[in-house]
């Protein structure tokens, strides 16, 4: 995704900072049970090992690509770190509270980069690679990879939910769609139409993202201060904004719009109830389209239902305010314990590059952080939606930046979870008494 380096992003001398104890606490002692892979040799040619998140192979395509890119001074290999965010992030920080040396770069979830860069646990980003990879990168992914107006990872993909529809019945229940819509609009909609609206409810980080785009779009946050220390952290949950998020999703509960499976309901399963067509609105993740069209060459979805979807800006939470879209994506991180730091941040730009990215979008279906890739006849092609997804990210906003993110996302998912409890008098609250007693130590989750 890059190339260039400069002698800043050599590892630096560290000391042991309170988020780097509390996770070497926790986890070193674990590394003793499972040893740590030797990756690379002191003499030959150097291995740079990628720990990357599961795509559709992807990543392991941009490594073969940057391997023969880098004309014999080192080999890309690859490293599948779990499915699961949540434990993509423990098994990456075990091993860096450990220093371990085979972390050369890594597939970075952006809600954990705050958490590795308070930690120490990444490389500083040189000057030159930090200027050469944020040319023409859309706001969002610069937002979601900085930690105290630092860059401490590269953008190499981005994500953001639109509002899916189903044409025929947006048309049948009066909405304009070349107008921002609002979710009130959406909801008075689906009761006029007698549908559903795919909505993530499970108590998940699914039920976290939709949360922070609703207060984000209402004008609020979850957290005043993320950069502030843990016994310091003030929530702005119990706001204006907080409440109206609220009141959404107790209105879809109250009204049993969110679908049979509201509460357990997760990406796939609102891309389902959409495909059905038992829901006729959506708000969901670019891969419902790929997704609809492979159905539909497998004979197994009519045609005519993918030719009904329409797409627009997510929802607005305030009429007439611009809503702010969930961010998601995939930054590269150097590993702070590397021993090639230059030939891994040149492998970084290789791997980011806008040929790269326009692979990644076309093939496996993850938007680039490039606005100039979104206007390729190639993209355009296969994501006929792609200006509407470049338009959402530029207005996107990532989720708490903060270390303490594991525990802001815990602490809502439990007290916003069912979302037939879900209440604008005492949720916002509650979520506000629980992450505030855990940031203290006054509570556990």
């Amino acid at each position: 995704m890059r190339s260039g380096r400069s002698s800043a992003s050599a590892p630096r001398t560290r000391g042991e900072p309170q988020r780097r104890r509390l996770l070497g606490a926790a986890l070193v002692a674990v590394l003793s049970a499972t040893g740590l892979a030797a990756c690379g040799s002191d003499s030959g040619t150097p291995t740079l090992t990628w720990y990357i998140n599961p795509d559709a192979g992807g990543q392991d395509q941009i490594a073969a690509d940057c391997t023969k890119a880098s004309n014999g001074k080192y080999k890309i290999q690859t490293s599948l770190l779990p499915r699961d965010a949540a434990a993509q992030r423990e098994q990456l920080a075990r091993r860096l509270a450990a220093n371990d040396e085979s972390i050369d770069m890594m597939s970075l979830d952006p809600p954990f980069i705050p958490e590795f860069a308070e930690a120490d646990f990444l490389a500083d980003v040189p000057s030159d690679v930090e200027s050469a990879t944020t040319q023409d990168v859309v706001q969002s992914a610069i937002d979601g990879a900085t930690w105290k107006g630092k860059l401490v990872a590269v953008p190499f993909w981005a994500n953001t939910q639109l509002l899916w529809y189903r044409k025929s019945v947006a048309e049948k229940a009066g909405l304009d769609m070349t107008q921002p819509v609002t979710w009130q609009q959406i909801i008075d909609a689906a009761k006029s139409q007698k549908t559903a609206i795919g909505v993530q409810g499970i108590r998940a980080e699914s039920l976290t993202v939709w949360v922070n785009a609703l207060v984000a779009s209402g004008g609020g946050k979850i957290l005043e201060n993320p950069e502030a220390k843990a016994d310091e952290v003030k929530l702005g949950l119990d706001s204006d904004a907080g409440k109206e998020a609220a009141s959404i999703i107790q209105q879809i509960a109250k009204d049993r719009l969110g679908g049979p499976a509201f509460s357990t309901e997760n990406e796939d399963a609102s891309r389902a109830l959409f495909e059905s067509g038992g829901a006729s609105f959506m708000v969901n993740w670019p891969f419902v389209w790929p997704a609809a069209n492979e159905a539909a060459k497998a004979g197994t979805l009519d045609p005519s239902i993918v030719s009904d979807y329409g797409w627009a800006q997510y929802p607005e939470t305030v009429a007439g305010q611009t809503s702010k879209p969930p961010y998601g994506g995939i930054s590269i991180a150097v590993g702070a314990f590397t021993k090639h730091p230059d030939f891994a941040w040149e492998a970084v730009q290789c791997a980011v590059s806008p040929e790269h990215q326009k692979m990644y979008f076309v093939s496996n279906g993850n938007p680039a952080v490039l606005k100039s890739v979104y206007q390729d006849p190639e993209v355009l092609k296969s994501f006929p939606m792609a200006p509407t997804i470049a338009q959402s990210l530029d207005a996107a906003a990532p989720r708490p930046q903060t270390p303490y993110y594991n525990e802001v996302s815990q602490g809502l998912q439990r007290t916003w979870s069912p979302p037939t409890s879900v209440s604008p008098d005492s949720s916002p609250e509650d979520a506000t008494d629980l992450i505030t007693g855990v940031l203290h130590k006054e509570d556990l989750l």
